[in-house]
């Protein structure tokens, strides 16, 4: 088959990037977004273009050849609710909704990818390409898995990536083992009795406790586990119902906790009741604790890592690709995909100036599509083989 212009498929990925920051969709409310892939994908003419796989989710395919193998490569289109700041000429048209964390890259980079590859070949077997929606709050990977993802699109291994702020463009990490770690939620509602602001001595106001499980809070990682556990425990609200004059009877304090390792973050939900319930009682008032886990730790296969980093060096320079030098403390949902075969998560870098992810001036450095795009071809091509003459 004839070779793709490079030039021309970043061109194009670089108009689809912008289109779709354009018109950012949160969370299961990707339709456009949907809608705009599902129309790229049949123009390249894939053999099977399904939508609506788990709400707003998006699945190709495309066969070469009479191999029976499959590999699925992963982007996530959800945008966050940030309002942008900043005057792009392509900057979001819906208010308070922002492409703050480059999943416009992401997409764009796996529609470069598949139409390089429905152009070109060069593999023997089966692709899924898999666009998921609402990443960003858990539940996506999850959605699509319960309406039947691998039993209607079977694949043995998966592939995803993510730019990352402060790497030059161009340069790729990644490492074996546990790269990004679980993510739980928690809320502690403290009750007592408020009132005049001027008597705190005629109730049991929950202000004080409230600043008192704050700080207390910050010891379960500092004193109640072991240094060698990476854990992170951050309170993230303090809502009350008091006011400039009255003491506040109900505070909310709620957060997250970060962990690599399930036995991590189940001390650190025994030790928050522990710590919730003795701060209570020392302030006469009243505690519950509601804790939930929404990212589970995301830990790459080491053989896959392997084969990713040798088809790294096809695409990037040999000096700029790296083992990371360890795990990071954000969370990504594409590790659900991991409980049911082996993969590789993988970093690539969005620009040493660019602004951190979740950021109201964060974009997408449309430099490193290319890179992501022929970095999902090289490895389908490495995996499967050669396409039979």
């Amino acid at each position: 088959m004839a070779k793709l212009d490079l030039d021309g498929l970043e061109r194009d990925m670089t108009a689809w990037r912008r289109d779709l920051h354009s018109h950012p969709e949160f969370g299961f409310e990707e339709k456009r977004t949907a809608a705009f892939v599902a129309a790229k994908l049949r123009e390249f003419g894939l053999d099977e273009v399904a939508e609506g796989i788990g709400g707003t989710g998006v699945v190709g395919t495309l066969r070469r050849g009479s191999g029976n193998r499959a590999i699925a490569l992963r982007a996530d289109m959800d945008a966050l609710r940030i309002a942008e700041q900043g005057d792009l000429a392509y900057r979001s048209k819906t208010a308070g909704t922002m492409h703050a964390c480059g999943h416009d890259g992401h997409t764009a980079m796996l529609l470069g990818a598949a139409r390089l590859l429905a152009a070109e070949g060069g593999f023997d077997g089966t692709v899924r390409f898999v666009f998921q929606p609402a990443e960003e709050w858990g539940k996506g990977a999850l959605a699509m898995l319960a309406d039947g993802l691998m039993e209607r699109f079977p694949f043995d291994e998966i592939y995803g990536l993510h730019n990352m702020p402060g790497l030059a463009v161009g340069r790729f990490e990644t490492r074996p083992g546990p790269i990004m770690s679980a993510e739980d939620n928690f809320e502690i509602v403290l009750k007592g009795v408020g009132g005049h602001a001027a008597r705190p001595h005629a109730g049991n106001e929950v202000l004080v406790a409230a600043c008192a499980l704050v700080t207390n809070l910050q010891t379960i990682v500092s004193r109640r586990l072991s240094p060698a556990d990476i854990g992170v425990v951050s309170v993230t609200e303090l809502i009350t119902d008091g006011t400039r004059n009255a003491l506040p009877g109900l505070a909310r304090i709620l957060g997250d906790a970060r962990s690599f390792r399930p036995e991590v973050s189940a001390e650190i939900e025994k030790q928050m009741r522990i710590i919730a319930e003795g701060t209570a009682i020392a302030h006469n008032v009243a505690a519950e604790v509601t804790y939930s886990r929404e990212f589970v730790p995301l830990v790459n296969d080491a053989a896959l890592v392997d084969e990713a980093f040798a088809a790294a060096r096809t695409v990037f320079a040999a000096d700029l690709v790296a083992t990371a030098r360890e795990p990071m403390t954000g969370s990504e949902d594409f590790a659900r995909f991991l409980d049911h075969v082996p993969g590789c998560f993988v970093f690539v870098g969005n620009g040493e100036r660019s602004a951190p992810l979740h950021n109201p001036s964060y974009d997408f450095n449309d430099d490193g599509l290319i890179h992501g795009a022929r970095l999902h071809a090289a490895i389908v091509q490495r995996r499967l083989g050669p396409e039979p003459v």
